[in-house]
């Protein structure tokens, strides 16, 4: 009778992962390089506890900005927050950056205040706050009304 030959090594039924391994390596290389490149923005300081209201300086001199639907600027400079009264305009993004320049660098604490329209879109806003950190401002906030 014939014996057969007794196999060394059975079937195996293990996954090879080595593939697997070189895509999470190269997927983890294209995330490390592109990820610097994603990240822009608008420095600002936003508060810690939303819910509070902002303490009132009187010293400070209190600045308020205002950006209306069809993207033109203007603002009232005073000792309190004022949003109905206009101390001066801007047409223009230069334009604002050099008058709310002058202004701060006269009084290196004032405090800017932004309030837009409703309808004033999220890019004209966003642009006013980067004219206004070039123009030297350092305090910055938001202005919103409470829903009614």
């Amino acid at each position: 009778m014939l014996a057969r030959p007794q196999r060394k090594h059975g079937p195996k039924a293990e996954m090879n992962v080595v593939p697997y391994i070189d895509v999470m390596l190269v997927l983890l290389v294209i995330f490390m390089v592109t990820a610097p490149m994603l990240t822009q923005g608008v420095k600002i300081d936003l508060p810690k506890v939303a819910s509070e209201a902002l303490a009132n300086d009187t010293q400070q001199k209190i600045l308020t900005l205002s950006v209306k639907a069809d993207g033109g600027y203007y603002w009232n400079l005073g000792s309190e927050l004022d949003t109905k009264n206009q101390t001066d305009s801007a047409v223009s993004l230069e334009e604002l950056q050099a008058k709310i320049g002058q202004v701060v660098a006269q009084d290196g604490d004032t405090q800017v205040y932004i309030r837009a329209d409703n309808d004033a879109g999220y890019g004209s806003v966003v642009k006013a706050m980067a004219a206004l950190q070039q123009g030297g401002v350092t305090n910055l906030g938001l202005v919103t009304e409470a829903p009614q």
